[in-house]
């Protein structure tokens, strides 16, 4: 029986070849700290009928090419989709370079705002507390 293994397809760029990347939890031996260990492997896909984020199931064969030891058996799950950004969007994320100068004026107005906020925070906690005494008082 052949060597099968299960994983999820990084790249279908290639014709006929996909490859594969197999992500396994290990445990260290001495220390006893998982930690996680991602194996890398190319296969046949003679139909190219596997995309990008794929979980698939491929099988050891004889060697195809140089890279090339697997082979794909079936698709056992499609991918829901990737999510693309708008040029607009990269743009809006990605504003030009700013000095020092204007990214310590951003930095100062962020800071001010903030102290603002918490002095209000404070200021309705404390009229909060004043209100439940009152009414504490008031019920006794």
């Amino acid at each position: 029986m052949a060597h099968m293994l299960i994983g999820t397809v990084t790249s279908d760029q290639r014709d006929k070849t996909i490859t594969v990347s197999i992500t396994s939890r290990e445990t260290h031996p001495l220390y006893r700290k998982q930690y996680t260990k991602t194996r890398k492997y190319t296969a046949h896909d003679a139909d190219n009928a596997a995309k990008i984020g794929d979980r698939v199931q491929i099988a050891e064969v004889a060697p195809i090419s140089k890279t090339k030891t697997y082979t794909l058996v079936k698709i056992l799950e499609r991918s829901h989709g990737t999510v693309e950004l708008k040029e607009d969007v990269e743009e809006i994320q990605m504003p030009e370079k700013i000095g020092a100068d204007q990214l310590a004026k951003v930095a100062d107005e962020a800071g001010d705002a903030l102290a603002e906020a918490i002095d209000e925070i404070v200021e309705e906690t404390a009229e909060a507390q004043k209100a439940e005494i009152t009414e504490e008082e008031d019920v006794k």
